[in-house]
């Protein structure tokens, strides 16, 4: 663990303020649910909490199904990073950052179909994940081969899995 350097005091509620430039780097906001640890050594641990991520297991086999039916790269995300992954390396999507279009469309909470972008991935669908009118993730299919087109079939695969993983959730 490393030292930010700073010092806080916890308030008369029992509250302490986590630093702007902390918040930032992290991309916590207002509202984000954090989870509470405490190690044997006595030092309190805060982490973001991810309802995807107590998916674990689920998420990766629901990944893996998606590739089997789509033979494309399957990528289940939270909010911040992917958690799942299936059909591509784990070493270059597991735990990586969500790219700017796909947190685009996560924070309008709408589907987007993707064709022809950069030279990362030749055309991607993404379908956010949404729990009680809040984006907590997506799913996203992605594919590297040149002449790779989706279609209203990855569209659908894709909303229905986002869909099927929100009512994971809720239950």
């Amino acid at each position: 663990m490393r030292a930010a350097g700073m010092v806080r005091r916890i308030d008369d509620l029992g509250r302490i303020i986590i630093p702007k430039e902390v918040r930032r780097t992290l991309r916590l906001r207002e509202g984000d649910p954090m989870e509470i640890f405490v190690d044997r050594e006595g030092e309190v641990i805060l982490k973001k909490y991810s309802p995807i991520g107590e998916l674990g297991e689920f998420a990766k086999e629901y990944a893996d199904s998606l590739y089997e039916a789509t033979n494309h790269i399957c990528l289940i995300t939270d909010k911040d990073n992917i958690v799942a992954v299936a059909g591509g390396s784990k070493r270059e999507y597991l735990n990586k950052s969500i790219d700017d279009d796909s947190l685009e469309a996560m924070n309008e909470r709408k589907l987007k179909l993707i064709n022809n972008t950069c030279d990362a991935f030749t055309s991607k669908v993404v379908a956010p994940i949404i729990v009680e009118g809040e984006c907590i993730g997506a799913v996203i299919i992605v594919s590297k081969e040149l002449s790779a087109r989706f279609t209203n079939l990855e569209l659908k695969l894709a909303e229905t899995a986002a869909s099927f993983l929100a009512k994971q959730i809720e239950q």
